[in-house]
């Protein structure tokens, strides 16, 4: 096997050789074409790129970092999005939307489209089919005024708010925006533009002329005084006289038993209130985990970020037991075998599952934003939000790297962590080469290659969707005989397919997601960040002997390396290990749990 040797920055650059490169591209394109040929793909990658990470540094991998190989991998990752099904994310947008109800808001691009307006937007403002700025009821005298200050909002990192004064089109009427930077679902930076006009809730003036015995006639005056219309201005509008509108002003404060036109419309504006709370009060749609068997329904909760992010999360076991934080691995495995579940609740254990940005309705992160950052803040809020002072925490596998840095980073907070199937730092280039070939070629490739990693897991998850999940799984787990028998296992494989629908599902993939945390951190070296906790925090993981991503030779170095954790090998499992063997997970789970 050759290798060539680029200059880029003045940073020699391991390559392939002039074969190499023609093969893999070749197989690239097929996978492009096809993801089915992706373990082709895969193959081939690793006869051709394991003999380069043996010549380069593990803590400064240079691997293929030229821009030849990186125009084609974002040339094959534009034929995927060809395969990938189109994003639903205009509802991630309605839902931005969904606080302001009467309130005129909708959200615009930087190219100054309107990507999203909700209902009384379009009622107060008569909005046509794919609208700009342009297209809103604003004086064209000041139309400058409010587009300057978008662009002052999306290219400015100190100001994200703003609030601007603009004629309307109509004669003599203000409009007031509040103008608020935001990130969409898909990670793109839009801005929210909030007015104070007034949107008339359906059914409204029925409602005022079932309160008060109003003339049909007599409710839409009021409406329109609501409006900020003048009594000259009514009349023109209606054909009618001034001393027409003033008499029937004269009756409104005889039926309503208000003694200005002042109070009249304040009034009014406390009904629209009203009326609004008895809409949202009606219950909505529903967003759940619903598996297909022997699982439980449950509700996902939600909160705001303060950034204007959406963040789900569910509870399983018992509402009101001890709480337990629970990190489910890259995959979305947020769900427990039923009995799993069943025994959480008997225990009284209460746990707490936090969606990561990016995955089920848990908006993204901005593209330019700290991934690991946002997911740690988001899950502190979680616990606060639940009332939680202290917990242990629970994770799967790669999510021993968060579960470790949100313990340094909240010392006071925890009371232990347990890692299933856990990992510590690599610092061997061994130990990427002891996994299994489908570990090694997503790990080894965001360690040595980051930049190609994007189109490698994009094209994974739609592998994943054709083939189905129980036949990815079969692929990634299947040198695993103790992993092969856990996805047999009807309740184990019944929490594997219903958590991971968070990650993967007919309208979602959380694949931009999954690449961003795999660049994040979590492959550098972080044993100052494990050594921290020595003397300070419990940590205990619980290993298969069979797991594909931590073999025993690398679990036995784990063991030297940090002899003062407590390690338990769990001979008939691998890495889905607590999908099988969950019960001594709890066992020693409970002996962690806060006073």
């Amino acid at each position: 096997m050759t290798s060539n040797r680029h200059t880029a920055d003045k940073v020699d650059v391991v390559t392939l050789s002039d074969a190499d490169r023609a093969a893999t591209l070749d197989r690239l394109y097929d996978v492009a074409l096809d993801p089915v040929r992706y373990e082709a793909l895969l193959d081939h990658w690793e006869s051709a790129i394991g003999p380069l990470r043996a010549q380069v540094d593990l803590d400064a991998p240079r691997l293929l970092d030229e821009p030849q190989i990186s125009e084609h991998f974002r040339r094959a990752t534009a034929f995927l999005d060809r395969l990938a099904p189109e994003d639903a994310d205009h509802d991630g947008l309605d839902a931005m939307l969904a606080p302001f109800d009467r309130v005129p808001a909708l959200l615009l691009d930087r190219c100054r489209h309107i990507r999203a307006a909700n209902p009384a937007a379009h009622q107060a403002m008569a909005l046509p089919e794919n609208a700009r700025l342009f297209d809103l009821p604003i004086h064209e005298a000041d139309m400058d005024a409010l587009a300057g200050a978008l662009d002052i909002l999306f290219d400015s990192r100190e100001k994200d708010t703003a609030v601007l004064r603009v004629r309307s089109v109509q004669a003599g009427h203000l409009i007031v925006f509040r103008l608020q930077r935001c990130v969409a679902p898909d990670g793109a930076v839009l801005v929210l533009a909030a007015s104070n006009e007034i949107s008339m809730p359906p059914g409204f003036c029925e409602i005022l002329i079932e309160a008060f015995d109003l003339t049909q006639t007599e409710a839409d005056i009021l409406c329109h005084l609501v409006d900020c219309r003048g009594v000259n201005e009514i009349a023109a509008e209606r054909g009618r006289s001034v001393d027409t509108i003033r008499a029937q002003i004269k009756s409104l404060l005889a039926k309503t038993e208000t003694h200005s036109q002042l109070e009249l419309v304040r009034l009014a504006l406390s009904m629209i209130d009203m009326t609004a709370m008895t809409v949202r009060a009606a219950p909505g749609p529903r967003v759940v985990s619903r598996g297909y068997a022997a699982l439980s329904e449950r509700d996902f909760k939600s909160l705001v970020m303060p950034d204007g992010r959406r963040v789900d999360y569910l509870i399983l076991g018992a509402p009101r037991g001890r709480p337990v934080l629970y990190l489910p691995l890259d995959f979305g495995l947020v769900r427990w075998p039923a009995s799993a579940e069943t025994c959480a609740t008997l225990r009284g254990l209460k746990i707490i599952v936090p969606l990561r940005p990016g995955y089920g309705l848990s908006d993204m992160v901005a593209q330019g934003a700290d991934y690991d950052a946002a997911l740690y803040d988001d899950t502190m809020r979680v616990l606060r939000a639940e009332k939680v002072t202290r917990c242990p925490i629970l994770c799967l596998s790669g999510d021993a790297y968060y579960a470790v840095k949100l313990a340094r980073l909240n010392p006071l907070a925890f009371s232990g962590i347990v890692a299933c199937s856990g990992m510590l730092p690599l610092t061997r280039r061994e130990q990427f080469e002891r996994m299994h070939k489908w570990h090694r070629f997503i790990m080894a490739g965001a360690k040595y290659t980051p930049h190609l990693l994007p189109f490698m897991v994009k094209a994974g998850f739609l592998l994943a969707r054709k083939i189905g999940k129980r036949n990815f799984l079969h692929a990634v787990y299947g040198n695993s005989i103790a992993d092969v028998a856990t996805i047999e296992d009807p309740e184990a494989f019944e929490a594997l397919a219903t958590g991971s629908e968070v990650a993967l599902s007919d309208n979602h993939s959380a694949h931009a997601a999954f690449s961003r945390q795999l660049v994040s951190g979590q492959l550098d070296d972080w044993s100052a960040d494990v050594e921290a906790l020595r003397g300070e925090l419990p940590l205990v993981f619980m290993n298969g002997a069979q797991d594909p991503q931590v073999p025993l030779a690398t679990f036995e170095e784990f063991r030297r390396d940090y002899p003062w954790i407590e390690f338990h090998l769990l001979e008939d499992a691998g890495q889905l290990a607590f999908f099988r063997h969950w019960r001594p997970v709890l066992d020693r789970l409970t002996l962690l749990l806060a006073d």
